[in-house]
């Protein structure tokens, strides 16, 4: 049944609405470490993360400030949690092969009255995290609003809910309007000029053969599959300009409502994404064909002011030269973000059918690399660079007014919280959840504390000299199930002395199996004569 606009609620999930099982602790820095998106808040030093931990998701509202050494530091900071049946993060995005680029991605962007804004995501009948339901809201944390989008009628008709999925937004400040690109709906306008408690909404769908928008009514009873999809929109305030990428090329909507092709280069391409920013002004596109056994995919960038068409990045290696071959298409990229900060670029990318991840440099020749390799690791910036300090899954990124003077750039990842950059890439500082924790094993803890089998928990300790550490994995009734590490040395630290690269536990025994739901106890020695203790909880199962 479709809902009806006019008896929708949209319903704020404030502080006092959450459960007291669903409490953090205020020690906590972030809502989980598993942070899977990261947008500016507004002021300066002001972040928004979103994360989905084991249980539940949650935002919070992160302010930072820059010491005078340059160092950045967590200033302030404060989680809610949402629904346990929300979520921006739908399931899908666990699948490393079978999920398109449009898909792979959490688009956020900032929405003026309606502050940053992200997909939402329902259980379906099978009870997975694949039922578009909106968006979420974030205005601060005592109006985190989920807000729901009316379903035209022949979105019946289709194939999967999924292919009407959230995967960009652009707003348009001066006619109040958010755009929201939902796939085989086509565009969805979200105006609050009337103000955020009396918006209107209308669904366009995109006809290529007329290049026109022609308008969505909720009752039509439309074959969308004979309308050209919409994966992703941008919006340029200057020339106020929305830039759409469909599933047969880039277009663009200017002020007056005339559509117009942007590029014969890309013209009858799958478009998955457009980014529009830098200085001077430049547009990023992604296209993306998902075949029977790989992906080809490009990257594209022209200058807004340049008469020239779309062309392919190129990749520069350490001798100058443009590579000869695709690297962005041999890698099986495909974008998470963009960022910009100046006249440089960082191109968030995930490759498809593994879990390698990290971000591109691109300044006006092409992307850099860093390191003399033939292979696609020379050019991609990561845990291998010091953007993170653990092997994690960048999922996101955004640059961000960390102060008047500094531009910041924002990484969010896969259980090591977020990294923060204040000299554009060149150093960055890990913000995770870390609580105190005592000297010479003093405190064992375990980060997250709930995990499946395949997910990863921090063994986090600190020793007060150098040592040789062994952990090992106990079940509740004290049978070990396995040894992480054996007289492994560890340095002393006046944070942690943890190894994160590997002092890890993913829920397996010895044999490499998923260890049983329930309680595991973690020892952690050292060859000093100190002995601490840690507990877990493993769900078992698995991804």
């Amino acid at each position: 049944m479709i809902p009806s606009f006019k008896n929708r609620t949209i319903r704020a999930l404030g502080i006092a609405a959450i459960s007291a099982g669903c409490a953090f602790a205020a020690t906590e820095t972030l809502f989980s470490n598993w942070a899977f998106s990261v947008a500016p808040a507004g002021s300066d030093g002001a972040l928004w993360v979103f994360s989905r931990g084991e249980l539940n998701s949650g935002v919070t509202l992160l302010n930072l400030k820059v010491s005078a050494s340059g160092q950045v530091q967590v200033d302030k900071t404060e989680q809610d949690a949402v629904a346990d049946s929300m979520t921006a993060v739908h399931d899908g995005i666990w699948r490393f092969t079978d999920v398109y680029a449009e898909q792979r991605r959490i688009p956020v962007a900032t929405a003026g009255k309606l502050g940053a804004v992200l997909p939402m995501f329902g259980l379906d009948d099978s009870g997975n995290y694949l039922k578009p339901e909106g968006f979420f809201s974030l205005r601060n944390l005592t109006s985190t609003y989920e807000t729901p989008l009316e379903i035209p009628t022949a979105a019946n008709d289709l194939d999967s809910a999924m292919t009407y999925a959230v995967s960009g937004f652009a707003y348009d400040s001066a006619k109040a309007t958010l755009w929201i690109a939902q796939g085989a709906l086509g565009l969805t306008g979200y105006n609050i000029s009337k103000g955020i408690l009396d918006p209107r909404e209308y669904h366009l769908i995109f006809n290529r053969a007329e290049k026109s928008l022609d308008t969505l009514k909720l009752n039509a009873s439309k074959n969308l599959k004979k309308y050209t999809e919409i994966f992703d929109v941008a919006f340029d305030k200057d020339s106020e300009t929305l830039w759409l990428a469909t599933a047969k090329g880039l277009w663009t909507l200017d002020n007056s409502g005339k559509l117009t092709n942007a590029s014969k280069a890309i013209d009858t391409m799958r478009v998955t994404g457009v980014w529009v920013g830098g200085t001077p002004l430049q547009v990023i596109a992604e296209t993306s064909t998902q075949g029977s056994e790989s992906v080809t995919g490009h990257l594209w960038r022209k200058y807004a002011d340049s008469s020239k068409d779309f062309a392919k990045v190129p990749f520069i290696g350490l001798d100058g030269k443009a590579q000869k071959k695709d690297l962005y298409d041999n890698a099986d990229y495909t974008v998470s973000n963009v960022a910009f900060v100046g006249k440089q670029t960082f191109v968030a990318v995930r490759a498809v059918g593994s879990s390698e991840s990290g971000f591109l440099k691109l300044d006006s020749l092409g992307v850099r690399a860093f390191e003399n390799e033939d292979e696609e690791s020379g050019w991609l910036y990561g845990f291998n660079m010091g953007v993170t300090n653990r092997d994690a899954i960048i999922w996101s990124m955004t640059s961000f007014p960390l102060t008047k003077d500094i531009t910041g750039l924002a990484v969010a990842t896969y259980g090591n919280g977020i990294s923060v950059s204040a000299d554009t890439g060149k150093t960055w500082t890990p913000i995770l959840n870390r609580a105190k924790l005592g000297d010479d094993l003093g405190t064992v803890r375990m980060v997250p504390s709930v995990i499946t089998a395949g997910s990863e928990s921090l063994v986090s300790y600190k020793v007060s000299k150098d040592a040789n550490i062994t952990i090992e994995v106990f079940s509740y009734d004290m049978r070990r199930v396995r040894k992480i590490v054996k007289s492994a040395p560890r340095f002393a630290d006046k944070l942690r002395s943890t190894n994160a690269k590997e002092d890890v536990w993913d829920g397996l025994d010895e044999q490499g199996n998923p260890c049983t739901m329930g309680v595991y106890y973690v020892r952690v020695k050292d060859n000093h004569g100190h002995v601490g203790w840690g507990k877990v909880m493993t769900l078992g199962g698995g991804r």
